[in-house]
């Protein structure tokens, strides 16, 4: 025999079995099935074999030799021969034959006893195996319009592209449990699909049928269970066929991916006429496969099956989307969370997944694919990462525990299977046995930084643009290198152009939303029905869709599901009753319909919950099953369910006692005549108590819980039960079946899309995730452990995820991670300092180096720990450092880390932060500067109360800014706003007795200003107005005089080195000395005056060319301010003044000598002349010493008169607008009186310094008039508002100057401008008039309790207070009854009224009288002052007339004496008649014009002062006699003076009243006026000759 199977392989060899001629269709089954051990094929057998091909005859013949008692030696030349035969390259073998010389070989290794037969075995089906897809020949056909494309190409890959759909893997158990494969056919054979479209089939075809048939034959074979006894003994047969048949499927997937990836690779069906590609058709297999071997306790299988997995990851993960996904959540995530799994199964698990994180495009394709997904069953990437960070370990039950192994060999020939090699005994490694879950820990913390290292390739690219530097990067090489390597194979998918980042973003959020509705369902579920409603996940409230949700959602509890439902809302059993509805029980047994429906959710406690829930089952199953049972009703269908949960309760509950239980008789008696009076058949009721009693009714979900709870029963009876027994192993096997038939019903869907990742952004979503658990799992070892190696994984981790963080400006996960990192330095700490924490302060400084863009707010962490290293190393060298800390003991490292803490390494990292920072982008420097600054201001409070204060960081700060000198001035705006603010905040010391800071943050400003003043500024750019601020700062706010007189000292050297460069610092340097000016010390004020009279005299020009002439003169002002010293104020008034002549003769200021403005220069009555005039403004407002104050006035009003004459209109107005009248707004706003500190300054301000200066006004309005007389109006109304004034010295100065005015300027007056001046009276007459006088509530009686007012003599005192009139009221009608208070403040001003009332009749008067003035003053303005004259003595005479209105207003305490208005009335009669008699008499046409207007005011005046006169007593009214006696002589003289017509008209009224005169004892002026008349008289009738 074994020479002619020698024969028969040189035969094979010599290529002699080809056949020429085509044979048959072979009609051996395909594929024949295996031959039992022992039996030889049967004759029918053989008669077939010998009827079909030739090749199929050798086949047979071959393999008839071998049987279970056949020698070693013929064995091994069967192995021989069939591997001759099957890797012949001229005789080809498919199909059925195929398989007999694969199943034979296979045989060979499993019965032989020789091991060398079993290795050749082993080897030869290795090599037929692999020959067999090695032959096929992928890419040589196009693929058609339904084919599929290759992975990788970033679109969706259908799961069938053939058109036939995978329902299940359920199914799939089905297909490959049964024999129901796709025929074979011989390689002529034609193919029929669907009947309609015709292939033949090419000799590749029939390769990949021979691929299929061979893996589907590896995948059965794999799928066999074992046995205990089989799993406990490796060498038996079932054992080593798994682990053949799991290496050939690995070998397949290992060497031969390419097959089924390929497009094109197609498998036919003979059967059904069907056309599958490769991978639709073998998934089904690889999947059973791996479901049921995943779970095996079996190390071996387990490894395996695990290896299987995740070749189908790599290379499978897009056409088998759904499958893997399924694996992941049933099986490979919950046995790594198992806490009875082995800790070999869990390390093995762990290596996966750091396999998996090697390659950055499967980690994010498993993110896109799974977590984003809304319909994946679970987020692997989230819980891949969290279980392999802290992988639940087993009890310490278990009494030996194998070492973790590694993964088997990626090669593709697999380990010895022989019985010899299998039953060497496998002793756990004594150095790894006690430290196992150590090592799992260490695994999981590597894959956990593998993790970080892939995310960092994938989404970060290596930038040269923003790498810090050369050097820089060879720092950075060793903390990147494997992420630089890892990016070689990352981003290597083609993006999707309909699926950007944000869509993923978008569905990773809507699955997270969905999450957190079911988290609230679960807790309340009403609140999460309306939480999902708004957020779409539910259409609308309305019961279907609310049902439909609930009944179809994984993940509501069901518990809640059944609370809700049961709520007696009309809402919720509307709901109830849909979702019901929804539960398909048609055609169904009762129990079997119960149980269905009973699995839907869980029943509430609450009687009539489940009353309303039984009642609409027994509708539903009515409805249903209308003819099972026969005729039976809803209420019976209502009351049998109820008896059967009733029942199910009582057989299944512990706490009843087994003879306290239901029988089945009380069961059928419980039911009796249920169904309309009638018994339901006793038959179903038995055996529904018999279905009930031994299968409980429970929900899915609690059986699967009950399995993985851990097993063991507690106390002595537990404990010996168990003896002898491996109870980790028994539970692990319990729960993993659980697993294995879980996943096997998990349905998958056609319409699945597999995206591959493209883009980077995806790290930042998978980060946020993850983030959290990283952090923990990180922090966890660095605290736990002082093992340097574990320590340097983690600081790795902590580097990637800071790199992560900062590249994607996570904020919050940034300043997590730098913090923790930040702390574990323990440099707070130092006496509990180790090695370890030294390497976390290298890794701080490492990331401080390379991340330095993007740190941020981080910065402050990073530059706190490396000022902690500095006081460290300061401590440890022996110098007495100071600690704010009083109190503590002080503990010092031990002197190694002292050392490393000095060492070079740390010393020049930690240099380099401050060296490298000019590298910095410009928005990082700022954050950097910004969190330096805050550095230093702690140390400096930390230490201010020391004499040499911590300066660490201060100096740094002067460091860095020397390094980044070269930056543009742009970036060093920016950074000065934070260094200038420090400044000013570091030099006003904390504490004012410790100078020491405040001098070295001078010297660190004074240094950087020189620097910065080394380069030329720019035309308008302000920066170094903006690098001096905080000299200013300094000034103003430290009161140490040391401290202010070096600031001086700095200027001034800044002035004498580089003041050719000095261009906007002009501006703050004058700031600088302005501030001086205030300070209490005139050794400083000195000093600061005699630099500023120096620039003033040496640097004029250049102050001018750089614009800051207006901040000299604010400079010089200040110093005119200064109250304390006045020779100082003096000196600085004569150098304002001064600075006019040298302005312009300074060809800058584009003036000319007389002070006019040059042609075409810029507005230089603004930038020159208005400082100056604005500088003695702000003297006369705000300067404190009363001679400064004069010489400010003078000198303002001087230059006005000297250089006026050239100056602009529009200059003239601003200078009106802005300084002339603003100095008397203190008399309109009583806001302007808070520049006054007491009373008595204000009123020596408003004696002296106002008064004086409306007197200068008037004299300028004089001296410019013709300029100056657009703006009457405005000094007409400042002169109104003068004189309206509560005190009368004001008013008096206002009516004077307002009569020096018009006097003045007379003959320059216009019509126009007599009207506004006349316009001007009148307004002042009417806002004098005491309209008051007739309010009756004023003369109410008061309380006689009350104290009395004051005469108005009396409160008129020597202090001037500006106070306005308040308006009069017309109708001499307070505006409500007045309160005490009110009417003495009304009787106040009533008396101020009167006086000015007298005072304007005075100056009207005098006025008038003025010959000039009544020439030129045009008559009807005369006439229209005539009107408010009589309208004054018309009021005045009927106030004196009303004796009881006088009475009243004395009773009420007006006045002391009886009020009149006498004087009033007599003066304003007076004023009348003597300016109505000169119009009457005046003979110019305009005046004889207006005559008879003139007397039909004159001659009825004159007659009622006549008649009034008349009836005054001599004996009780001489006051009045005497008061009217001029103006009544004045009116005789003016009776004699009329024309003839006129006295004679007027004679009979006239007569009586002189006659009467005649009567009383007058005056000689009334009576010379007499006699003129009467001699008139006689005149006129003749009585007397002319």
């Amino acid at each position: 025999m074994i020479a002619a199977l020698d024969c028969v392989s040189k035969l094979i060899s010599y290529s002699l079995f080809v056949e020429d001629a085509p044979a048959a269709p072979a009609s051996l089954p395909s594929p024949p099935p295996s031959p039992a051990h022992g039996r030889r094929p049967s004759d029918g057998t053989e008669g077939v074999a010998r009827e079909g091909p030739l090749v199929d005859l050798v086949v047979h013949t071959i393999t008839a030799c071998h049987t279970e008692s056949t020698p070693d030696p013929v064995a091994l030349q069967v192995v021989k021969a069939l591997l001759a035969l099957v890797l012949s390259p001229t005789t080809l073998v498919h199909q059925s034959a195929l398989l007999k010389a694969v199943r034979t070989v296979y045989n060979v290794f499993l019965t032989s006893t020789d091991p060398v037969n079993q290795t050749v075995a082993q080897g030869g089906l290795t090599q037929m195996i692999h020959h067999v897809f090695a032959r096929c020949k992928i890419g040589e056909e196009q693929v058609d319009g339904a084919g599929t494309p290759s992975e990788g190409t970033g679109t969706p890959e259908d799961a069938s592209p053939g058109g036939s759909e995978q329902s299940s893997i359920a199914g799939q158990a089905t297909a490959a449990n049964g024999d129901d494969a796709p025929s074979e056919a011989s390689p002529r054979s034609s193919m029929h699909t669907n009947g309609t479209a015709h292939h033949t089939l090419t000799t590749n075809d029939l390769f990949l049928k021979d691929a299929f048939l061979v893996c589907r034959a590896m995948c059965k074979l794999a799928m066999k269970p074992l046995t205990a006894e089989s799993e406990r003994d490796l060498k038996s047969h079932p054992m080593r066929t798994k682990l053949l048949s799991l290496h050939m499927v690995l070998l397949i997937l290992h060497a031969h991916m390419d097959v089924f990836k390929a497009p094109t690779a197609t498998v036919y069906s003979a059967s059904s006429h069907d056309a599958q590609s490769f991978i639709d058709a073998t998934s089904q297999y690889l999947c059973l496969t791996l479901s049921r071997n995943m779970t095996s306790p079996v190390p071996q299988v387990f490894e395996l099956s695990v290896e299987i997995f995740w070749r189908m990851i790599e290379g499978l993960r897009g056409k088998l989307k759904q499958e893997i996904g399924v694996l992941f959540h049933e099986i490979f995530i919950p046995v790594l969370e198992l806490r009875t799994a082995t800790l070999r199964q869990k390390a093995v698990m762990v290596g996966m997944i750091a396999r998996i994180c090697t390659d950055p495009q499967t980690l994010v394709d498993l993110y896109i694919n799974y977590d984003c997904d809304s319909a994946a069953p679970d987020n692997i990437y989230e819980h891949n990462s969290g279980s392999s960070q802290n992988p639940k370990l087993a009890e310490p039950q278990t009494p030996s525990t194998p070492s973790p192994t590694k993964p088997p060999a990626a090669g593709p020939l697999a380990p010895s299977l022989t019985t010899t090699a299998l039953g060497a005994p496998q002793l756990p490694d004594a150095a790894t046995l006690g430290t196992s879950e150590a090592a799992l820990r260490r695994q999981a913390l590597e894959t956990l930084v593998a993790v970080l290292r892939a995310l960092v390739a994938w989404g970060i690219k290596t930038d040269p643009k923003t790498a810090p530097s050369a050097d820089a990067e060879d720092r950075a090489t060793s903390a990147s290198a494997s992420s630089d390597r890892l990016a070689e194979h990352a981003r290597t998918g083609t993006p999707d152009s309909s699926m950007e980042p944000s869509r993923f973003e978008s569905m990773k959020q809507k699955k997270s939303t969905l999450a957190e509705g079911i988290r609230r369902f679960n807790f309340k579920p009403k609140r999460g029905v309306q939480f999902l409603v708004e957020n779409g996940f539910i259409p609308s409230r309305e019961p279907t869709d609310v049902a439909a949700f609930l009944l179809a959602t994984d993940g509501l509890s069901k518990t809640m599901i059944g609370e809700y439902l049961g709520e007696g809302d009309a809402e919720n059993i509307a709901t109830m009753h849909a979702f019901v509805d929804m539960i398909d029980v048609r055609e169904m047994p009762f129990i079997d319909a119960l149980r269905k429906f009973l699995q839907a959710f869980r029943l509430p406690g609450e009687a009539q919950k489940i009353d309303r829930f039984m009642l609409k089952f027994a509708e539903r199953y009515i409805e249903g099953n209308a003819q099972t049972p026969p005729q039976t009703f809803s209420d019976a269908a209502y009351v049998l369910s109820y008896s059967v949960i009733l029942l199910n309760t009582d057989a299944h509950n512990p706490q009843i006692k087994k003879t306290s239980r239901m029988t089945k008789e009380d069961f059928v008696k419980n039911n009796r005549g249920i169904n309309e009076n009638a018994d339901l058949p006793r038959e179903l009721l038995s055996d529904i108590y018999d279905e009930i009693t031994t299968n409980e009714i429970r929900m899915q979900g609690e059986v699967e819980a009950s399995l993985m709870k851990d097993p063991g029963a507690p106390g002595l009876a537990g404990t010996l039960a168990t003896v002898g027994r491996d109870m980790q192993r028994e539970a692990y096997m319990l729960q993993s079946s659980s697993m294995a038939n879980k996943t096997e019903r998990k349905s998958s869907r056609a319409d699945d899309q597999f995206y591959s990742a493209s883009h980077f952004v995806h790290v930042k979503p998978m980060f946020e995730v993850v983030w959290l658990s990283f952090l923990a799992a990180l922090s966890g070892p660095l605290h736990e452990t002082d093992d340097l190696e574990t320590v340097e994984l983690c600081l790795d981790g902590f580097k990637h995820a800071i790199r992560i963080v900062c590249f994607f400006n996570m904020e919050l996960e940034r300043n997590a991670f730098v913090t923790t990192l930040g702390k574990f330095t323990f440099l707070n700490n130092l006496g509990e300092m180790k090695s370890k924490n030294m390497e976390a302060i290298k890794a701080l400084l490492d990331v401080a180096v390379t991340e330095g863009n993007n740190l941020k707010g981080s910065w402050h962490e990073v530059l706190s720990c490396v000022s902690q290293l500095e006081h460290m190393q300061l401590i440890t060298s022996g110098v007495d450092v100071p600690d704010h800390r009083k109190g503590k003991l002080r503990r010092m490292p031990n002197e190694e880390l002292a050392n490393e803490s000095r060492s070079t390494h740390i010393t020049v990292a930690a240099d380099m932060v401050f060296s490298l920072s000019h590298f910095l982008s410009g928005t990082a420097i700022v954050d950097f500067v910004q969190a330096l600054c805050d550095v230093s201001w702690e140390e400096i409070q930390s230490s201010g109360l020391s004499h040499h204060p911590r300066l660490f960081s201060l100096q740094k700060l002067v460091e860095i800014s020397y390094y980044n000198m070269n930056r543009i001035r742009l970036e060093w705006s920016n950074l000065w706003d934070i260094l200038g603010e420090h400044f000013n905040q570091a030099s006003p010391p904390p504490y004012p007795f410790n100078p020491h800071v405040g001098f070295f943050a001078l010297d660190a400003l004074r240094q950087l200003a020189m620097r910065f003043l080394e380069k030329e500024e720019l035309p308008h750019f302000k920066f170094q107005k903006d690098f001096l601020k905080p000299f200013e700062y300094t000034m103003t706010h430290n009161p140490n005089p040391e401290i202010r007189d070096m600031v001086l000292q700095c200027l001034q050297q800044m002035i004498q080195a580089r003041v050719q460069n000095m261009r906007s610092g002009w501006r703050t340097m004058f700031g600088v000395f302005s501030a001086a000016s205030k300070v209490p010390t005139e050794r400083i004020a000195n000093a600061a005056f005699e630099i500023v009279t120096r620039v003033n005299k040496e640097h004029f020009a250049a102050i001018v060319r750089y614009g800051s002439f207006a901040d000299l003169t604010v400079c010089i002002t200040d110093f005119c301010k200064v109250s304390k010293y006045q020779k100082i104020s003096l000196l600085a008034i004569a150098m304002l003044r001064g600075t006019i002549p040298v302005m312009l003769n300074t060809p800058e200021c584009g003036l000319t000598a007389t002070g006019a403005q040059v042609a075409g220069a810029d507005d230089p009555m603004i930038r020159y002349w208005f400082p100056v005039l604005f500088s003695f403004y702000d003297v006369i407002m705000n300067g404190e010493d009363l001679e400064v104050r004069r010489l400010a006035l003078d000198s303002l009003f001087s230059t006005l008169k000297q250089y006026g004459a050239a100056f602009p209109v529009e200059f003239w107005d601003t200078v009106c607008q802005e300084l002339l009248f603003p100095i008397f707004a203190v008399l309109k706003s009583s806001q302007d009186l808070t520049r006054f500190n007491t009373q008595e300054d204000m009123s020596v301000w408003l004696s002296t310094t106002m008064i004086q200066a409306l007197r200068d006004l008037i004299d300028l309005y004089t001296f410019y008039f013709e300029i100056l007389e657009r703006f009457l109006d405005g000094l007409l109304d400042l002169l109104c508002v003068c004189i309206c004034q509560e005190n009368d010295t004001l008013a008096r100065i206002g009516t004077s100057c307002l009569q020096q005015l018009l006097e003045n300027n007379v003959k320059k007056l216009s019509p126009a401008r007599w009207e506004r001046v006349a316009n001007t009276f009148v307004k002042l007459f009417r806002t004098t008039t005491p309209h008051q006088l007739f309010d009756e509530s004023l003369r109410v009686e008061i309380d006689s309790s009350s104290p009395e007012p004051q005469d108005s003599a009396e409160s008129n005192d020597q202090t001037i207070i500006p106070a306005p009139l308040s308006p009069s009221h017309v109708d001499g009608k307070a505006p409500a009854k007045p309160s005490l208070n009110d009417r003495r403040r009304i009787f106040k001003q009533i008396i101020v009224k009167c006086v000015l009332q007298l005072l304007l009749i005075e100056t009207t008067n005098d006025l008038l009288r003025n010959e000039e003035v009544y020439k030129t003053i045009p008559p009807e303005h005369l006439l229209r002052l005539m009107v408010v004259l009589d309208h004054s003595y018309q009021f005045a005479r009927s106030f004196n007339e009303d004796k009881e209105l006088r009475t009243g207003l004395w009773r009420v305490g007006f006045m002391k004496h009886l009020p009149n208005l006498l004087k009033q009335e007599s003066s304003s009669a007076a004023t009348l008649v003597h300016i109505l008699s000169l119009m009457y008499f005046d003979p110019r046409p305009a005046h004889q014009a207006a005559r008879s207007q003139v007397a039909e005011r004159l001659l009825p005046l004159g007659l009622g002062v006549l008649q009034d006169y008349t009836k005054l007593r001599a004996d009780t009214q001489a006051k009045n006699i005497a008061a009217w006696t001029p103006v009544v002589a004045e009116i005789v003289q003016g009776f004699c003076k009329l024309d003839e017509r006129a006295f004679s008209r007027y004679l009979p009224a006239i007569y009586p009243v002189a006659a009467e005169l005649l009567a009383r004892d007058t005056s000689p002026e009334v009576r010379e006026g007499l006699r003129d008349y009467f001699l008139r008289v006689g005149h006129v009738y003749n009585i007397v000759d002319p």
